[in-house]
């Protein structure tokens, strides 16, 4: 077996397209595999998707939608871009919820909010909140902090369902310190190490323009991060969110690959938020 590891994120009950990520993992011989969160929402399969990483033992933190199936849906502090898609978005809510045994149930409640190991931490959303999210052009500064908050090298998230992998490096901050009882102020510079964050993406519901799911891989020895697109039957996975009574809109967005919402009653609109 490989010293890599997977990184896998927003499964979103996508039996499909999670079968064969972890067919790809299989395949390169990598044993070491872990998840940030949101194994249902969306998708068709939320209870199969779930047995499936029990099954697997594969380490997982909690994402929002598997907070918000087990504590409601005030849980949850993401946006909608209108009223239209927060309806769709009740909708899938209630629907998974009938749909997940307790058993299935009790493992999400029962997830941690990170995993960390090492000089890494994993994270569904941010170290603050699993519905924070750190999006690739998010300021610098506010980027570091996150990562130097949580006291890690490297910081894995998801959330976004767009995989990125962003250095922040080769800074340094000079502060002027006005001491009591001194003129003039002590001048300090700081030198900011190298610190990473890494996106995952997402394997169920990948809006990054492309429909393949995405997952990352990670040499823990040469530190370098690949991401990793693969193919599978989308229009497996559109057909029984269609069978399943879902919003079709779900199946719309599979096909295309990025995030849809309209707003009022113009299906032809995609939100720019």
């Amino acid at each position: 077996m490989t010293m890599t590891h997977a990184v896998i994120s927003c499964l979103h009950a996508n039996l499909a397209a999670t079968e064969a990520v972890l067919e790809d993992i299989d395949q390169q011989g990598i044993s070491t595999i872990t998840c940030l969160g949101d194994l249902v929402g969306y998708g068709p399969q939320p209870n199969e998707v779930v047995q499936l990483v029990r099954e697997r033992a594969i380490p997982t933190c909690q994402g929002c939608w598997d907070e918000d199936i087990i504590d409601g849906l005030n849980a949850c502090e993401c946006s909608y871009p209108s009223q239209l898609a927060e309806k769709r978005g009740h909708r899938a809510h209630h629907w998974t919820a009938d749909q997940l045994t307790e058993e299935n149930k009790a493992f999400l409640a029962g997830l941690p909010m990170t995993l960390r190991k090492d000089q890494l931490l994993f994270v569904h959303g941010s170290p603050n909140s699993q519905h924070e999210y750190l999006l690739p052009d998010m300021n610098a500064f506010a980027a570091l902090e996150r990562v130097e908050t949580a006291g890690v090298e490297t910081l894995f998230c998801g959330h976004t369902h767009q995989p990125y992998i962003r250095e922040l490096s080769g800074g340094s901050i000079q502060v002027k310190v006005q001491a009591r009882g001194t003129k003039t102020p002590r001048e300090e510079t700081m030198t900011l190490p190298m610190r990473r964050i890494v996106n995952a993406g997402s394997v169920g519901e990948p809006r990054h323009g492309n429909t393949k799911a995405t997952y990352v891989v990670h040499d823990p020895i040469s530190g370098d991060i690949n991401i990793r697109e693969v193919d599978y039957d989308v229009a497996k996975t559109c057909q029984a969110i269609l069978d399943a009574g879902l919003p079709d809109v779900f199946a719309w967005r599979l096909r295309h690959g990025f995030e849809y919402a309209e707003r009022a009653e113009d299906a032809s609109h995609v939100c720019e938020r």
